[in-house]
């Protein structure tokens, strides 16, 4: 027989209970977690953002000289290639003459004959990317021109600006002239995704790579393809395409190469080159050390060492990612740090121009992810460092566009950006990041690694992913504008005309 509850009033007292201890339970348990969820939400303590270098951050201050050779390479394209050709090939004999003129002197950056080259460089391209049947001639006289501006360098103070300007002109700005004609080529015309400088005499053990030899000791400047490296390019007082730093080493035993370098996520690691290659590199930039270097010739296999002493580090112990940027302190280690601190020791003090961030927009957005020293060692201010010479460059011809609209959209993002002001970042979210940081922190103490890096507080890992998000979104609205540009004009947008899409991209 089934029991009546209502005739059952100690079973119904009973039951009524167990469901106010259970409501009483559900109701204590969302307070506490309530609770727990306002304490986690609570901000960190607003950091103090270091000073900047000071300096002044270049700016080409061109832009009617860019809408000008866009105007003449729109007439080079009506004229046709026949018709352009005698006037392409008088240009190139202009340039190899000023290239003769320079080889085997000492100049000053303020020769005249830079301002030449510089001007030519860039009046020549529109006409080169109007008809590339001159490519190659193109490609084979800035790679000599680059060249030679390295042996002048070598007498010329790189932490003096005018010395460090005239460098950055020719350097950076040939090789962005030489990707605005490689952008124009169709695509039915093979072009090569490697040119090839020279090839330094160096007694150190080698390796072929991409159809080279590479040497132990050589270093590796490449770029990633995520909004983060373009921010590292990017901010600094001198913009430039490479945001990572490697050092390669070869085994003099077996010839395995390796390559030593420091990740945010784990820290200094070392890889095979296969392993190097497989996280996404859309250039690189092989650079050694001058043969002629008085250290160099008392020790040639001082590369080597330097590159196995880096090695030998990396396995006595776990050296952290250096979120301060401070090339003093080798306890922790960012990217460029490896390589300098593997040669510091050997005599070799490279980063002759050392690296300067003086925009209060960078350094806002930099000191708020832990940055804390604005003169440093960037990635791309390697390349101007007088000691070195450039042995090769790799291009990533389906990705170049892209990496030139990441670059225009994250300038124009910190152009936008408040002076002082950090990254902005979703504080909802902060509660289960810093879930995650604790979490990591357990996978770290076990040697493992962690959802958010080392190093890298819950507030800076939300900046960071909040900065990869709005990049992204306005990256898609340029990539949208230029395809309808290159539609209706039949040409892909120069590097000006991404800059003016990513301003208006943001107003969409």
């Amino acid at each position: 027989m089934t029991e009546n509850p209502v005739q059952n009033p100690g079973l119904n007292s009973k039951r009524i209970k167990g469901s106010r201890r259970t409501a009483k339970f559900l109701i204590w348990s969302l307070v506490s977690l309530a609770v727990i969820y306002f304490v986690l939400l609570i901000p960190e303590p607003r950091a103090r953002i270091p000073a900047t270098a000071g300096k002044q951050p270049f700016l080409w201050r061109q832009d009617p000289f860019w809408s000008e050779l866009e105007k003449q390479f729109n007439q080079a394209r009506a004229e046709g290639c026949q018709g352009l050709l005698s006037r392409i090939d008088a240009d190139l004999g202009s340039l190899r003459s000023l290239l003769d003129q320079s080889s085997g002197k000492s100049l000053l950056p303020q020769d005249q004959l830079f301002a030449d080259t510089e001007s030519r460089l860039f009046g020549l391209a529109p006409l080169v990317g109007a008809c590339p049947e001159r490519l190659t001639n193109y490609i084979t006289l800035v790679t000599q021109i680059r060249s030679e501006l390295k042996i002048q360098s070598q007498h010329w103070d790189l932490n003096e600006a005018a010395s460090r300007q005239k460098l950055y002109r020719l350097l950076f700005g040939s090789r962005m002239a030489l990707e605005e004609v490689i952008l124009q080529t169709p695509t039915s015309i093979e072009l090569p995704a490697s040119m090839i400088a020279a090839d330094p005499l160096s007694r150190t053990p080698s390796v072929r790579f991409l159809g080279i030899p590479l040497h132990s000791g050589d270093i590796l400047l490449s770029r990633g393809g995520a909004p983060t490296s373009a921010l590292i390019a990017r901010g600094n007082d001198f913009p430039g395409c490479f945001s990572h730093v490697a050092l390669l080493h070869v085994d003099e035993k077996n010839g395995k190469a390796s390559v030593i370098e420091s990740h945010i996520e784990r820290g200094v690691a070392v890889a095979s080159l296969e392993e190097y290659l497989a996280d996404k590199k859309l250039r690189i930039l092989v650079l050694r050390l001058r043969s002629e270097l008085p250290e160099l010739l008392a020790d040639p296999m001082l590369p080597h060492k330097a590159a196995a002493s880096a090695i030998l580090k990396s396995h006595e112990g776990h050296i952290p990612y250096d979120f301060a940027m401070d090339y003093h302190d080798h306890r922790a280690q960012f990217c460029s740090e490896v390589v300098s601190a593997a040669y510091e020791p050997v005599g070799v003090r490279l980063w002759k121009g050392v690296s300067f961030i003086s925009s209060p927009s960078v350094a806002g957005w930099l000191g708020s992810v832990g940055v804390k020293y604005f003169e440093t060692q960037e990635p791309a201010d390697l390349e101007y460092d007088s000691q070195l010479t450039i042995v090769a460059e790799w291009r990533d011809l389906d990705t170049l566009f892209k990496a030139h609209v990441d670059d225009a959209v994250t300038d124009v993002m910190l152009e936008e950006a408040v002076p002082g002001q950090g990254l902005p970042y979703h504080i909802y979210m902060l509660p289960v990041t810093r879930l995650l940081k604790g979490y990591s922190l357990l996978l770290n103490a076990l040697g493992k690694i962690g959802p958010i890096p080392e190093g890298m507080s819950a507030t800076s890992a939300l900046r960071v992913e909040k900065f990869r998000n709005d990049h992204a979104e306005r990256v898609t609205r340029v990539l949208q504008k230029a395809k309808d540009f290159k539609r209706t004009k039949g040409y892909t947008a120069p590097f000006w005309e991404l800059i003016a899409m990513a301003r208006k991209a943001e107003n969409n």
